[in-house]
């Protein structure tokens, strides 16, 4: 790539999309077309059609997804599976009939199988089940790194796809709903700490800021304490909606009664067993322009 290349960076403003483009801006890329899902919606395949007819990328890095951590991929299963199936098949087929030189798409580390041996090596794809809570993602992802390898192989294309691990950084989601476990992590220990020390205006403020489960901070605590307790936010020593003694259940007004014993546990998800790797978004984005501008595909015949 050049420094006046043309490059559409699709889901700019994510964790990663966002990274990448500070990465890109850093290096001195002056020619990068973004578009927000509002002026540009990739699920519409005449839409982005006409998109790529009008502008004539160079290079495509195919950042934008719909993505969540653990909950919102069990939840929302048809809608992790449909919209990134459709999101990559039109970017991708599109950049192959506007001849772009280069497409990085980004999958996920999920593609793996649920029994991974460790460390994952690329030969382990497709050998075993996945992981049922976020299969829907995995098999979208893994058709998108496949249709980037068979239009290589079939109509020479230059398509290169990369699998991050887990990912943190600026521009986290940290929605308790769609956030991934880092962001999770530290959004419930915030909260807890909040709760614990009876902060309720940082409590409140931060509720606001991002409600959960439609609560905000305008609510009262009784009701705040109960949404946090099923987020896995509660006292240590009694549960304040299974305790009808507690002052909070028969007061009026719903006023949390002060207490030097009334300390916090977070309850986390999971066994404790599975092994996490993390990747800052800065380090991500560095790795994709080195591959853009170093990288290309290849085919190995045996």
């Amino acid at each position: 790539m050049h420094q006046n290349s043309k490059i559409y960076l699709a889901g700019h403003r994510g964790l990663v999309g966002s990274a990448i483009l500070r990465k890109l801006t850093e290096q001195g890329y002056t020619n990068i077309i973004t578009r927000t899902s509002k002026h540009l919606d990739l699920k519409d395949q005449r839409a982005v059609a006409q998109f790529f007819e009008q502008e004539k990328p160079e290079y495509v890095i195919l950042a934008a997804a719909k993505v969540g951590g653990i909950m919102a991929n069990n939840t929302y299963r048809a809608e992790f599976l449909y919209d990134n199936l459709q999101i990559q098949n039109n970017v991708i087929h599109q950049s192959y009939l506007q001849g772009v030189k280069k497409l990085l798409f980004l999958g996920s580390s999920c593609i793996y199988p649920k029994n991974c041996p460790q460390p994952m090596k690329e030969e382990y794809l497709l050998t075993d089940e996945l992981e049922y809570t976020n299969e829907p993602y995995a098999i979208a992802k893994i058709a998108g790194m496949k249709m980037c390898e068979e239009y290589n192989i079939q109509y020479g294309t230059n398509f290169i796809s990369v699998m991050p691990t887990n990912l943190y950084g600026s521009n986290d989601n940290y929605d308790l709903e769609t956030s991934h476990v880092l962001p999770a992590l530290i959004r419930k220990m915030h909260l807890a700490k909040c709760l614990e020390q009876e902060d309720w205006e940082s409590l409140r403020k931060d509720l606001n800021r991002l409600p959960v489960n439609k609560i905000d901070g305008k609510a009262d605590q009784y009701k705040i304490i109960q949404t946090l307790e099923h987020r896995g936010i509660s006292f240590a020593n009694q549960p304040i909606s299974q305790s009808s003694n507690h002052p909070i259940n028969q007061s009026t007004n719903h006023s949390i009664t002060p207490s030097p014993h009334n300390s916090v546990v977070v309850k986390l998800w999971g066994s404790g067993t599975p092994r996490r790797e993390f990747l800052h978004s800065d380090d991500m984005a560095n790795a994709c322009v080195y591959i853009m501008e170093n990288t290309d595909f290849f085919i190995h015949y045996l």
